[in-house]
């Protein structure tokens, strides 16, 4: 589970939404379900991602935002030498739920179909 330390720091800041989007921003690869969230390419592309914050909301135990996120795939050829199908990354986006824990800082991530 990922812990979203700095943004819960921010929390009750007018910052929150900004440090969100960045701590978002520089997580490692496979911290959030983008290979999932598909909806063109075979797999995600290691290029940087960005995220736009749709909602938030304070519940009693847990900070929950909804998030769209944009990333890119990539659809591979079979890379042999006459495949027309040049590698190339394509836009993609997906939406996911974070419930940030207001005393842990750890966070449970699911996708939005």
């Amino acid at each position: 589970m990922m812990r979203l330390e700095k943004a819960l720091r921010a929390w009750g800041t007018s910052d929150f939404e900004e440090v969100l989007k960045r701590e978002l921003s520089q997580l490692p690869m496979g911290s959030l379900p983008l290979q999932q969230g598909l909806t063109v390419g075979n797999y995600v592309a290691d290029t940087p991602i960005s995220a736009m914050i749709s909602s938030v909301v304070d519940l009693q135990d847990v900070i929950r935002v909804r998030a769209g996120i944009f990333y890119q795939g990539v659809i591979g050829g079979c890379s042999c030498t006459d495949d027309p199908t040049p590698v190339s990354e394509i836009n993609e986006y997906c939406e996911v739920q974070l419930d940030i824990d207001k005393t842990s800082a750890a966070t449970a991530v699911t996708l939005i179909e």
